[in-house]
């Protein structure tokens, strides 16, 4: 079972239903806890979700996934906020949340950290820029492995 393969099959089957209600889809995570497999979809609005938008999208995807079955295995399906400390995963999400406190965590070391916490001043080319301490560092894109809103 390739998981992340069922990660974007199911990305691309959530978006349009996400969308259908206004929402925007931020992130699908596939994972086993215990035994147990988890397919969660996080999704989002300007000012937050409600329970109704989880059960709305819940619903609706979970008919949409029994029809095209693209996991071989049992799982629970989860529809939720991606809470408090958001993944920044697109361009766009490092636009959205200029100003705002992120949590970097990168593949290859900067200044002899991997986990680097600061203010978030945007992107370009490429490069998230992040305030570290009053001091302005550029982060290739490619560097970072999960980015975080930190609150």
């Amino acid at each position: 079972m390739n998981v992340k393969k069922i990660i974007e099959i199911v990305t691309n089957i959530a978006r349009p239903i996400v969308e259908k209600f206004n929402l925007e889809l931020v992130d699908v995570d596939f994972v086993k806890e215990n035994n147990e497999w988890f397919l969660r979809v996080f999704i989002d609005k300007e000012g937050g979700i409600t329970i109704d938008d989880c059960t709305n999208v819940s619903r609706i995807l979970s008919d949409k996934l029994d029809e095209v079955d693209p996991i071989s295995v049992s799982y629970y399906l989860e529809v939720s906020s991606p809470g408090i400390n958001r993944p920044l995963k697109k361009e766009e999400d490092f636009i959205r949340f200029k100003g705002r406190k992120i949590k970097l965590k990168l593949f290859k070391e900067i200044d002899d950290k991997k986990i680097l916490k600061g203010i978030l001043l945007g992107i370009k080319e490429n490069k998230v820029i992040v305030n570290l301490k009053d001091k302005e560092i550029e982060i290739d894109f490619n560097n970072i492995s999960s980015a975080n809103l930190d609150e």
